[in-house]
């Protein structure tokens, strides 16, 4: 195989594995809903993520590094799209866990969020930029991308799973939303701020 796999492997692992909003939400899903609930927006979120990558590899990085515009309107409907669920998540910051009619992060919601989150694409277009070789094409790329995300994601919705029984008493589980809306709305707004 190519020399560039493992660095690329690194690379995904690193950016898949590292806290960012999409994880943190996944986080908040797992502790509240449980893991079950939670792979739907896992599955959605690395597959958008990956999907990104493949689009970006076969032209639209270029199209998108183009026009700026672009990049800043989807920079403002990405923060936006955060805050809003990060005020969701402040909202029901006491409400019980697994509670039945509790709405968790849809897998459109996560789909959605690698599609506006500016992150992504930027990430993508590093990955085609650096990694992308004839012996590594960009297919395998979103491939392997998708296959490290997976776990990595599940990590984060398993961690929110493990926590689920000290977050049983509502002050700890108050704190927990608030610190990750709180967590969430910082990462987004500096983000588009920077």
């Amino acid at each position: 195989m190519s020399q560039s796999l493992l660095p690329f492997i690194l690379f995904a692992l690193v950016s898949s594995i590292s806290p960012g909003p999409t994880n943190l939400l996944i986080l908040a899903h797992g502790a509240r809903l449980g893991l079950r609930a939670s792979l739907a927006p896992i599955l959605a979120a690395c597959g958008a993520a990956a999907t990104i990558v493949l689009l970006v590899g076969l032209g639209l990085g270029e199209l998108l590094l183009r026009h700026p515009l672009a990049q800043q309107l989807m920079s403002w409907a990405g923060v936006l799209w955060l805050s809003w669920l990060a005020w969701k998540m402040l909202r029901s910051a006491a409400a019980p866990l697994r509670e039945g009619n509790g709405q968790g992060f849809s897998a459109f919601s996560a789909a959605s969020l690698q599609v506006v989150n500016p992150k992504v694409w930027l990430m993508a277009v590093a990955v085609v930029g650096v990694f992308a070789a004839p012996s590594l094409p960009v297919w395998m790329l979103a491939l392997v991308f998708w296959l490290i995300a997976l776990p990595c994601m599940t990590a984060w919705a398993m961690l929110g799973v493990g926590s689920t029984r000290w977050l049983q008493a509502p002050q700890r589980l108050r704190v927990f939303n608030q610190v990750l809306a709180g967590i969430l709305l910082v990462s987004a707004w500096a983000a588009v701020l920077a």
